[in-house]
């Protein structure tokens, strides 16, 4: 048994939890956005359909997905078991106020000098956001070695496009 074979003094980040329970239609991204917002595990439990569907990233089919995710009787039975065994930790708010703040970057392609976890690390840090899709709110695109259909989108959309080089400088 999975739950079992956990500590109870585990303690884990709350956009992990998300993301290990397999919500529908919730990703890496998606899960950080709820964690970052909700603060709290009990929080995104009890989020209400408007509350999910007002976050950027969050459209109707993710809200929906997510509160019948939380409705779902046997959901909440193994969430309630996972609850016994495991710590979620509180999300810290940061003051959003970085360099980077209000700018949403798209990475594509292979990042030689640091890893896309480490990328996206770096720019939340300093206040900024991560997308996994290329759209008009996009700020910037960094293209790293054999970037694909993103790069493609973001020249039709007209989005800044970074090199490696270039986002390095910037950070």
């Amino acid at each position: 048994n999975l739950l079992a074979s956990i500590k109870k003094s585990s303690s884990v980040k709350l956009a992990r939890i998300l993301v290990g329970l397999s919500i529908p239609q919730v990703g890496e991204e998606t899960a950080i956005d709820l964690a970052n917002h909700f603060e709290t595990f009990s929080n995104v439990r009890n989020a209400k359909f408007e509350d999910l569907e007002s976050l950027n990233g969050v459209g109707p089919i993710v809200a929906r997905a997510v509160v019948e995710f939380f409705q779902d009787k046997d959901n909440r039975k193994m969430i309630d078991n996972l609850l016994k065994v495991v710590s979620i930790q509180k999300v810290e708010k940061s003051s959003g106020l970085g360099q980077l703040s209000g700018k949403t970057f798209v990475l594509t392609g292979t990042l030689a000098t640091m890893g896309r976890d480490d990328a996206k690390a770096k720019i939340r840090s300093l206040g900024g956001d991560v997308s996994e899709s290329v759209s008009k709110e996009t700020t910037y695109l960094v293209a790293g070695d054999s970037a694909g259909s993103k790069l493609k989108k973001a020249e039709q959309l007209g989005v800044k496009v970074l090199s490696e080089k270039e986002f390095q400088a910037l950070l």
